[in-house]
């Protein structure tokens, strides 16, 4: 756990190692799973180590960093909440959870935040692959894409695991694909007809892959 200023060489030292042993960072400094939701407009990825979040605003000019981790008590917060704006970038806060139905409150505030941003902007959870697949998924039918489309953004090759109990998040933008997709939009859907605790209710995840994610990759 880390949470005081930057102020001090000891402090920053101190960050560094809560972000790359306690946080995981030191993975995250050689293997990024970046990757374009908008092509221009909005990317995904992993919690960026300062130096990648440099590279990235310098090669794709971006101007916000959208944190789905919220505001966290680490030194992988504390870092890019000091690089985000000496290097121009809006830091914006908005969690969500991986192992739960979607908030509908979190959606319609998501939507809201989304109308709002300066673009190009990049989405950042812990890993990269199942709340950034979850906004993800949310930008696109913003866009007005499919939910097949939504669907995509949540994959094996961003290290997300369907048969886990992160697949709850699939399970969302299916239950949207079979119930009211073509018949109501998709904000529509959210605010008079999801039923959160029906999905949470219905669904059923594996246990191999819940230990996987949960015990061996260490997920938030």
């Amino acid at each position: 756990m880390f949470d005081r200023p930057l102020s001090t060489r000891p402090a920053r030292r101190a960050a560094w190692r809560d972000s790359l042993f306690a946080d995981h960072a030191i993975f995250r400094t050689v293997w990024t799973n970046f990757a374009p939701v908008v092509p221009g407009k909005v990317y995904r990825a992993n919690h960026p180590t300062p130096f990648h979040l440099a590279r990235l605003a310098r090669r794709h000019r971006l101007r916000t960093l959208v944190n789905l981790r919220g505001h966290r008590r680490c030194g992988s917060d504390a870092l890019s909440r000091e690089a985000a704006p000496a290097l121009g970038l809006d830091h914006v806060d908005m969690a969500f959870e991986s192992r739960g139905a979607p908030h509908r409150a979190r959606i319609l505030r998501f939507a809201e935040l989304y109308r709002g941003l300066q673009f190009p902007a990049l989405m950042h959870c812990k890993s990269g692959a199942d709340r950034a697949g979850l906004a993800a998924g949310l930008v696109l039918l913003f866009e007005g894409g499919t939910a097949t489309e939504a669907l995509a953004q949540l994959s094996w090759r961003y290290g997300h695991f369907r048969g886990s109990r992160t697949g709850i998040l699939d399970a969302f933008f299916l239950r949207y694909r079979s119930e009211a997709e073509g018949r109501i939009g998709f904000l529509d859907w959210v605010r008079t007809e999801y039923d959160e605790a029906a999905l949470k209710r219905d669904f059923v995840a594996h246990r191999l892959s819940s230990f996987l994610t949960d015990r061996v990759l260490r997920r938030e």
